[in-house]
C-alpha cells in the first residue's frame, strides 16, 4: 500500500492543469527545484519527512531528475505496542529519474534506493506514455520491480530475517472527452514473494495459563506469496467559472482475501491568478484477510496467522485542504517563477475487528471483547517549487 507526493504545475488556468497534453506532441516538464516538508501525527506514530529534488532538461527531448528524501519515525502503532516495543528509526531515500521523448512517446526510467536500520529497498521503474488520436488519448504502460531486505532491530543490532521481492505491472488510459472533461482508467497488478510479515507485530491467542491477561502473544506467520490488483476510474470537469471538480473510484482485491473500495471527490478554485485553493473528501473501506484474527483460539491454530491492523476490517475518512500561492511573477535571477503550497489532511481510522488491548483488559473486558480500536491522524505537507 503505497503513497506519493504530487505537486501542482503552472498556475495560469485550471484548464492547463486538468487538460494537459490536449494539443501537440509530448513535451518535458519545466526545469524546477523543490523543497518539501511533511509531518504525520496519529495512532502513536510521529513521522517527519524532508525532501529536496531538482529536475533539469538536458535537451528538449531528454531530462533528468534527482531526489533525496529523509523521514524520521518515532513511537509505535497500537499493535506494535501490544508486544511492548517501540520504533525510533530514520529512512534515507535517493532516486534518479530519466525522461526521454521521441515524437509523441515519452519514456521514463528511474532507480530508487531506500535504507533503514532494518530495511533496505532497491526499486527500478520503467514506463512509456503514448499520445494518439490527435493527442486526445494517452496510453501508459509501466513496470516496477523491487528487492527488499527485511530485518528486526533489537538491542542496537539488526537480525536480518530474509528478502521480499515485488513486481508491479500498470496500464492506463486517459481520454479528453470534451474541452471541459477528461477521464481515465488505470489497472495495476502487483506480485510479492518472500518474507512479507511485519516482524514487530504479533498475534494473540487465548491462553488459560496466563490468568493476568487471559491471552499470550506469538509470532505472525504469513504466506510467502501475495498478488493484488486494483482498478481506478477518475474524471475531472472544468467549470464555466474557472474552477474544476474531480471524482475517482478505486477497487482493490488480493489473494489474501482483502477487498477495498475508495471514493474521492475534489474541488479546485483559482483566485486572481496567484492562488489555487483545493478541497477533497476521501472514503476507504476494506474487509479483513482470510488468515487475520484479533484473537486466535490457541497457538498454532492455523497455518497462517496475522494480527497486523492493516489486515483487519477497517474504514477511514479523509478531509483535506490545500492552498498554493504563486510568487515572483516577474522572476528573480535564474528563476522564472515560484510557488509555495500548504496541504493539511485530517484522517479518522475505525476498525471493526481489531481491538484496543493496550488500554483495556481484565477484569473489565474479557479477551476478545475489548472496544474496537480507532484514532485520528493529521498530515501536514509544506513545499516550495522554484522554476528556472
Amino acid at each position: 500500500m503505497a503513497n506519493a507526493h504530487k505537486k501542482l504545475g503552472q498556475l495560469s488556468t485550471v484548464a492547463a492543469m486538468l487538460l494537459a497534453r490536449t494539443a501537440g506532441a509530448a513535451v518535458l516538464p519545466d526545469d524546477r527545484a523543490d523543497v518539501f516538508y511533511s509531518k504525520y501525527t496519529g495512532g502513536g506514530m510521529d513521522i517527519t519527512g524532508k525532501s529536496v529534488s531538482v529536475r533539469k532538461k538536458v535537451t528538449e527531448a531528454f531530462g533528468v531528475e534527482g531526489n533525496y528524501f529523509v523521514d524520521s519515525v518515532s513511537g509505535a502503532s497500537i499493535d506494535v505496542l501490544s508486544s511492548a516495543s517501540s520504533i525510533h528509526d530514520e529512512r534515507k531515500q535517493k532516486s534518479l529519474t530519466l525522461n526521454y521523448i521521441r515524437d509523441k512517446t515519452e519514456y521514463t526510467a528511474s532507480y530508487t534506493n531506500s535504507t533503514e536500520n532494518d530495511y533496505i529497498s532497491n526499486t527500478t521503474h520503467f514506463s512509456l506514455s503514448q499520445d494518439m488520436f490527435g493527442d486526445l488519448t494517452t496510453v501508459t504502460l509501466g513496470f516496477t520491480t523491487s528487492r527488499n531486505k527485511v530485518g528486526e532491530r533489537s538491542g542496537g543490532l539488526t537480525n536480518w530475517l530474509g528478502h521480499a521481492y515485488s513486481k508491479s505491472y500498470e496500464a492506463g488510459l486517459t481520454q479528453i472527452l470534451t474541452k471541459d472533461l477528461i477521464a481515465g482508467v488505470t489497472f495495476e497488478v502487483i506480485t510479492d514473494q518472500g518474507f512479507l510479515a511485519n516482524p514487530y507485530r504479533s498475534i494473540r491467542y487465548l491462553d488459560p495459563s496466563n490468568p493476568a491477561k487471559g491471552y499470550s502473544l506469538g509470532s505472525q506467520v504469513y504466506p510467502g506469496t501475495h498478488t493484488s490488483n486494483a482498478v481506478e476510474a477518475r474524471a475531472k470537469y472544468y467549470l464555466p467559472y474557472r474552477a474544476a471538480i474531480s471524482a475517482s473510484y478505486r477497487f482493490y482485491s488480493d489473494t489474501w482475501g482483502i477487498r477495498g473500495n475508495t471514493v474521492e471527490l475534489g474541488y479546485i478554485q483559482p483566485v486572481a491568478n496567484r492562488w489555487i485553493f483545493e478541497g477533497r473528501v476521501r472514503y476507504y473501506k476494506q474487509g479483513h484477510a482470510t488468515f487475520y484474527s484479533d484473537l486466535f483460539p490457541f497457538a498454532g491454530s492455523q497455518n497462517f496467522m496475522g494480527r497486523d491492523q492493516n489486515l483487519a476490517s477497517s474504514q477511514n475518512t479523509t478531509i483535506g485542504a490545500k492552498a498554493t500561492y504563486a510568487f515572483l511573477p516577474d522572476g528573480w535571477k535564474v528563476f522564472k517563477r515560484g510557488t509555495v503550497t500548504l496541504d493539511v489532511s485530517r484522517i479518522r481510522f475505525k476498525y471493526s475487528d481489531f481491538r484496543n488491548i493496550k488500554d483495556f483488559g481484565l477484569p473489565t473486558y474479557q479477551p476478545g471483547s475489548e472496544p474496537p480500536y480507532h484514532f485520528d491522524a493529521t498530515v501536514l505537507q509544506l513545499y516550495m517549487s522554484m522554476f528556472f
